[in-house]
């Protein structure tokens, strides 16, 4: 299976990328929160210890625009789970 064809891997292909070198993007906030559940269903996530990452997503998408950071976060959560499900139902 192709990850590329999978939603939302622009974005954990990006965060995975962004974990590997050290980067605390948002991408990279996104994958540490989805990391546990993205191990199990046998995808390499760096090991990396990123404190609260759902804390420090929400203050980085806080601070690009507070008006529209819980919407944006919420976006990011969707899409994230909306990667995971689809590498579920692949396997």
């Amino acid at each position: 299976m192709s990850y590329e064809e999978l939603p939302g891997w622009e974005l954990v292909g990006q965060g995975l990328a962004d974990l590997e070198r050290g980067a605390e993007t948002v991408p990279a906030l996104l994958v540490a929160i989805g990391a546990p559940r993205l191990r199990r269903l046998g995808l390499s996530v760096p090991e990396v210890d990123i404190s609260s990452p759902e804390h420090r997503l929400y203050a980085a998408l806080s601070a690009d625009g507070p008006d529209a950071a819980h919407s944006r976060y919420n976006a990011l959560v969707r899409r994230l789970v909306s990667f995971e499900r689809a590498l579920q139902c692949g396997r």
